[in-house]
């Protein structure tokens, strides 16, 4: 039995054997080398590198594991920050910690020494992923599309591929719709309207109670008052509620630039196409919601997500690409949120800039995204399960309830006297972070049928509009099943067709108060702060007060 050796006692047998195997011919070296093996435990390879070496070995100095760079305390400080930015990359975070640490300061999340805030500042990407790497969970969920092709005016507007965006100055943006139906196409649900700038990666979020061209038109309508700049250009793919000559009046009046992408190239819409997984599918999930009610909240959860996205979401904007043989080496910029390059750009008028300095230096990253994740429990309580063996069986969660963004909790002032903050729940088992279940199913379309003919359903369509201000998100296949069964033989599923166009019209001239109401009380649409903001930005904004809370 070897007994085993300390790593001295290796080197000084080294020592002792070089010169001797140096020395040597082929076959005392092959002894000399077997002796050496068997004594050091190394392997042969190993072990001949050693030996044949061109300069004796160094047996004083013994080179140990230098001792950690990074404590306990910058660590901590490290998770509560990747919490607050909801666990972004490394290469998104690094760059953002010198505007995110100052800011969990500001509101009492941390309290660092200067040496480990100089620490914490300059980690590289590199070190925050080893020392979140026993904490990170991956999650990878894929969504379904809902996009039909649409060959109307395609002639009209021209296309532009990834590689034709050029422009650096903020208004351009890319749009897309995400479908909220859990993996069946059947009935009647949900989608989110994206919309993400080029220049800047501003993101604005709007759900759509219908899928239709009236919809988009009145959401574009609604977004405008939201963003800090004028929209001049959209981008969207070649789905119908798009592609029409309404969108097109549309742009020509409010002087937008109008453009679409290539047939199934969703590269060419690869900014929304990112956020499509980053924001909606990561925060809002895979399951099916339906009906008024999940509309509210919803649009709700998204009053959350347009300021913790926009103020506290940093992303990589590539910068070049150049290609060497069969690889592509890509540069990018230092990773920032869309308000710090809506801030570089200096596009932006004065006082829209004063407003969105104080709004970020009033809002608290913490409990922003505390209320976010209570807007999601409560937006997952409206979720509608489907029954795999019929998919236009659906059954409604019993526990519904709605909750409303409330930006008092967001700020300095949404802190009461007594409350005390712990991070411990953050550092030893992170947030709670909800993966949703996806269920597909085979996607089957119905056949078409065009038919000129007289409206049959002239007689009733007074009843069929009660029904529909009653219920909103029924669809026609539900009003025509339920009119055979009140007139039995007068209507077949040959009129569904006629009947959806009907209701389509219903609900382009349907008004929902709702929109109108959230769109006059949000933060970013306000020309005038609500108390509890007012007094946080008269503190910021008084040059006689002390400086040492206020975040540069």
């Amino acid at each position: 039995m070897r007994l085993k050796m300390s790593f001295q006692a290796k080197r000084e047998l080294l020592s002792k054997v070089y010169p001797r195997y140096r020395e040597a011919n082929r076959k005392q070296k092959t002894i000399i080398l077997d002796e050496f093996i068997a004594s050091t435990g190394y392997k042969r390879k190993y072990a001949i590198r050693l030996l044949s070496q061109p300069t004796p070995p160094n047996t004083t100095i013994i080179k140990r594991p230098r001792a950690p760079y990074y404590g306990k305390e910058v660590q901590e400080a490290l998770i509560v920050a990747w919490s607050a930015a909801n666990y972004i990359a490394s290469k998104r975070l690094a760059p953002f910690l010198a505007e995110l640490v100052p800011a969990l300061e500001h509101h009492g999340h941390i309290k660092l020494t200067d040496e480990i805030r100089s620490q914490l500042i300059s980690i590289s990407p590199a070190t925050i992923d080893r020392l979140l790497k026993p904490l990170r969970t991956r999650c990878q969920l894929r969504g379904k599309s809902s996009n039909r092709s649409s060959k109307l005016l395609r002639k009209q507007i021209p296309v532009r591929t990834f590689a034709d965006w050029v422009e650096k100055i903020p208004g351009y943006f890319e749009a897309d719709l995400v479908a909220h139906c859990g993996g069946s196409m059947a009935g009647s649900f949900l989608y989110t309207l994206v919309l993400t700038d080029i220049a800047t990666g501003w993101l604005e979020c709007l759900p759509l109670l219908h899928r239709s061209k009236h919809a988009v038109i009145n959401s574009l309508e609604r977004v405008s008052k939201l963003i800090p700049f004028k929209i001049l250009g959209i981008d969207t793919d070649n789905g119908s509620e798009f592609i029409n000559s309404e969108m097109i009046h549309y742009c020509e009046r409010e002087n937008i630039t109008f453009t679409r992408g290539r047939a199934y190239k969703k590269n060419d819409q690869c900014y929304v196409e990112q956020k499509n997984g980053s924001v909606v599918r990561q925060l809002v999930g895979y399951d099916r919601f339906e009906g008024q009610r999940a509309y509210k909240q919803l649009a709700e959860l998204y009053r959350a997500i347009r300021l913790y996205v926009n103020f506290f979401q940093p992303s990589m904007k590539l910068k070049k690409k150049e290609r060497e043989s069969s690889k592509v080496n890509r540069t990018y910029h230092p990773a920032q949120t869309p308000y710090q390059r809506l801030l570089a750009s200096g596009l932006g008028s004065t006082e829209k800039v004063k407003k969105l300095k104080s709004i970020y230096r009033a809002l608290d990253p913490i409990r922003l995204l505390k209320q976010l994740e209570s807007l999601q429990d409560a937006l997952w309580q409206h979720s509608v399960f489907i029954k795999q063996d019929h998919p236009s069986d659906c059954t409604f969660q019993n526990d519904m309830y709605e909750l409303s963004f409330e930006v008092n909790k967001c700020g300095l002032t949404g802190m009461n006297s007594d409350e005390n903050i712990d991070n411990s729940a953050i550092i030893n088992g992170l947030s709670r972070r909800n993966k949703r279940r996806y269920r597909r199913i085979k996607k089957e379309r119905a056949p078409r049928w065009w038919r000129t003919r007289k409206d049959p359903f002239e007689n009733v369509w007074g009843e069929i509009c009660k029904w529909l201000e009653k219920n909103p998100e029924r669809t026609a296949k539900s009003l025509l099943t339920e009119l055979q069964k009140l007139y039995p033989g007068q209507y077949s599923y040959n009129q569904l067709r006629t009947l959806q166009r009907r209701v389509q019209k219903w609900r382009a001239n349907a008004i929902i108060i709702f929109d109108d109401n959230w769109i006059n009380e949000d933060l970013l649409n306000q020309d005038t702060f609500p108390k509890h903001l007012k007094a946080v930005t008269m503190e910021i904004n008084n040059p006689l007060k002390n400086d040492s809370n206020i975040i540069i």
